[in-house]
């Protein structure tokens, strides 16, 4: 493996060990010529899987493209690079558990939208906007009702505390 600093192909495997999900093993690694640490990641060569867009055209399925929303969609939060990282495992391994050959981008903005949720209500909205194609504001307001109507139950409640506690 070429040195990601010095370029030259003189290296030592330090430490491996397989990632959470058991599908990639993290290489840490030693240049022998410059002295330099970095990590690599291996994983299993698979058939590639074909994603069906919306116009009907397909194309190989690749792991970026769903880290890369994500990224957009976190952008100015507070979410760590690890949590999207495992987001974008889980949606993969669950692809190839799946899906042999096509999986609709359709089901894979779905995964995002269930992951997200879960994880940071801004980012959630920033990409449910753009996956789900709103057209105006009132369906921004009806994806984010579920929410204002939570915030509403819980102040309702702490006041109902401060109440008793009187």
């Amino acid at each position: 493996m070429k040195c990601i600093y010095c370029k030259i192909d003189n290296d030592r495997v330090i430490n491996s060990r397989p990632s959470e999900d058991g599908m990639t093993i993290k290489r840490r690694r030693e240049c022998l010529d410059c002295g330099r640490r970095y990590t690599t990641y291996e994983r299993v060569e698979e058939s590639p899987i074909k994603v069906v867009k919306k116009d009907g055209s397909r194309v190989d399925f690749d792991r970026k493209n769903i880290l890369s929303g994500l990224e957009k969609a976190c952008e100015k939060r507070p979410v760590a690079t690890e949590i999207l990282d495992k987001i974008v495992s889980d949606i993969e391994l669950d692809i190839y558990e799946k899906y042999d050959r096509e999986v609709d981008s359709k089901y894979i903005g779905s995964m995002v939208v269930q992951k997200l949720k879960k994880v940071d209500q801004v980012a959630y909205v920033r990409f449910a906007s753009v996956y789900r194609e709103f057209k105006d504001i009132s369906e921004f307001i009806d994806e984010l009702q579920p929410f204002l109507t939570k915030i509403q139950k819980k102040s309702k409640a702490k006041q109902k505390n401060n109440n008793i506690n009187v």
